[in-house]
């Protein structure tokens, strides 16, 4: 791609005009603040309360989600009274975008938001895109759960599901390339939901492993969850990654406009994907309140995470109140019945309890005693940065990289809230991700994330090779 062409644009400016087309676009459906659920179920307030709100320095709080699968957590919360269990008078916020949930939080109009992964590093970090603020986070609301979408354009160029390829890195790139080079400048664009955070890593990780540089094939534009699809259909954009139901309401036999190509734990087997957020401020203000709010959220999570609960939860979130969505699409990747689509009527349905992962951790991934899903590793910060430097949104890995991590994501506070609800944890903060776990075969140790990342031919900055004539 000539960089000198007139339709090229800096990845800054477009995502600065796509984020202007794509308001421009949603406006006629903007999400509606209101529809977050109002009063407590029969189920809820029928709980007996082990806190006494009395006793917590703010038990009245303000608590964000996005209409996505990631809300389970919240929903079942507030349905079956953990927030109230814990002294907690929760109201939910129905929030817009990815982006609303994690600036609402900054600018203190909502006490704590599930953010996506990378949100929280990357605002210690002040990446490209990500505003500069002391977030930080106990426990992960869940892993997996997530999908790369692709256009049904892309279906008839050849390209399948990554499963097809059977680990063929060159075969993916040569057809993705292929696609890529015969579209006009302006039509190579891949959008996520969030700048500077694991989605935008994904994509861009990618298209690397299979020897496509994405800052010269094609351009990346943020959408918020609920847009993707109208957003594909009109064209803005050739694939997306975003949480579920949004992938599965693309493929055949839903809207008909996509395949999916990929889930998340495709990319990186076991990644963290939502974390509770809050500012570094209410923990310090906060100290009682924020452990009801951790314990409430684990309850949930290991609520969700029990095979005998998934069809009820799938139903939950069906609610216009979270999703809005269908019970065929939310169920998907609660239950663990995949499909990944396709226009060739062929059945592609995967089925595995471990699509989403709330807390517990299937077997090929809990190596390490008393891991579950909820526990935040600080090497899983340490990846994020490795990212964030290796497309130039950050100068490079900080010299004070797991001190930032240790801020960040604060694993002593949960292994001490864990504890007082008999939970027991892993020892350590770090581990070595193996190469197994990547789409690449690259493992990841974070006593070196600078030998790691100068590991990649495929990064911004990377050293140039001059030849005289």
């Amino acid at each position: 791609m000539n960089h000198t062409d007139k339709n090229y644009w800096s990845r800054r400016s477009f995502l600065l005009g796509m984020g202007a087309t794509a308001v421009s676009v949603a406006s006629g459906c903007a999400i509606n603040a209101n529809r977050a659920p109002q009063g407590l179920s029969a189920a809820a307030l029928a709980v007996e309360q082990v806190v006494d709100p009395k006793t917590l320095e703010k038990p009245n709080l303000t608590v964000g989600y996005v209409p996505v699968n990631d809300c389970a957590p919240f929903a079942v919360a507030w349905e079956k009274g953990f927030f109230r269990k814990y002294g907690l008078n929760v109201t939910l916020s129905r929030e817009a975008s990815w982006g609303t949930a994690r600036d609402g939080i900054i600018f203190g109009r909502l006490d704590a938001s599930p953010v996506v992964c990378g949100a929280v590093t990357n605002a210690r970090t002040g990446a490209e895109g990500a505003r500069h603020a002391p977030l930080c986070a106990a426990m992960t609301i869940h892993r997996h759960g997530n999908a790369m979408t692709m256009n049904k354009a892309m279906w008839v160029s050849g390209l399948r599901p990554w499963r097809e390829y059977n680990g063929n890195l060159a075969e993916f790139g040569r057809d993705f390339r292929r696609y890529f080079e015969n579209l006009p400048a302006e039509q190579r664009v891949w959008a996520v939901v969030l700048s500077s955070a694991i989605y935008e890593y994904f994509v861009r990780y990618l298209a690397a492993a299979a020897g496509v540089d994405p800052d010269e094939e094609f351009r990346i534009i943020i959408i918020p969850p609920p847009q993707m699809v109208v957003n594909m259909r009109i064209g803005a954009m050739q694939a997306y990654m975003v949480a579920e139901p949004w992938n599965t309401r693309a493929i055949t036999g839903n809207e008909g406009i996509g395949f999916t190509f990929a889930q998340g734990k495709e990319i990186w087997q076991g990644h963290p994907d939502r974390l509770l957020a809050v500012m570094e401020s209410f923990i310090e203000e906060n100290p009682k309140t924020y452990r009801s709010l951790v314990k409430a959220m684990i309850e949930a999570c290991q609520y969700c995470s029990n095979p005998n609960n998934r069809e009820e939860v799938a139903q939950i979130i069906t609610n216009k109140s979270f999703t809005g969505a269908k019970l065929n699409l939310t169920r998907a990747a609660i239950v663990g019945e995949y499909n990944y689509g396709g226009f060739d009527n062929q059945k592609r349905i995967v089925r595995s309890p471990y699509t989403t992962i709330f807390f517990d951790l299937p077997p090929d991934l809990a190596q390490i005693p008393h891991d579950h899903s909820t526990f935040m590793w600080q090497s899983e910060s340490i990846w994020l940065m490795t990212q964030s430097a290796r497309w130039g949104q950050i100068k490079s890995v900080p010299k004070n990289a797991e001190e930032v991590a240790r801020k960040a994501w604060r694993t002593d506070l949960y292994r001490d809230i864990a504890a007082e609800m008999g939970i027991e944890c892993p020892k350590d903060d770090f581990k070595i991700a193996p190469a197994a776990a990547f789409i690449d075969n690259k493992a990841f140790d974070p006593s070196d994330p600078v030998g790691y990342l100068n590991s990649f031919e495929i990064r911004a900055n990377r050293p140039k090779s001059f030849f005289l004539s």
